[in-house]
């Protein structure tokens, strides 16, 4: 579940802390730094793939202009790293506070993803978002 050097795996662990941070703060270059030039958002839910920066920025921006609070919560399940590769898996908690008073989205997710190490930084190659349960109130 959890292999690989200390260092790494620490090194990843803080990359999904930046993600989440990036979130609650509403900071898209934060947030954008977290990913691969060439990483790949894959969102089953929606049936889409958005591959490369400016195309997953562009739509985590639209995604989070509809939000007056935006919680996200990770914990990661495994970390397992192999040389300059390494595959993870978070469990997530969402809370969305819509805007204009439109009620609150409490969304359980979980993260699989692919992780490149590149000029000594590890970075999201692949995150696969899936859905786990989802409420609005």
């Amino acid at each position: 579940m959890f292999t690989g050097p200390v260092e790494d795996r620490l090194a990843i662990r803080e990359r999904i802390e930046t993600y989440s941070h990036a979130v609650f703060l509403k900071d898209a270059d934060l947030w954008i730094s977290n990913w691969a030039e060439d990483g790949v958002w894959h969102l089953p839910s929606l049936g889409i793939d958005l591959t490369g920066k400016p195309t997953i920025r562009g739509a985590w921006e639209q995604a989070m202009a509809g939000f007056a609070v935006a919680g996200f919560f990770a914990v990661p399940g495994s970390i397992e790293v192999n040389g300059d590769t390494a595959q993870a898996r978070s469990y997530t908690q969402e809370i969305l506070v819509l805007k204009d008073g439109g009620g609150v989205r409490k969304i359980v997710g979980a993260y699989d993803d692919t992780l490149v190490k590149r000029d000594g930084v590890w970075l999201f190659a692949r995150r696969a978002y899936n859905v786990l349960h989802d409420e609005q109130a």
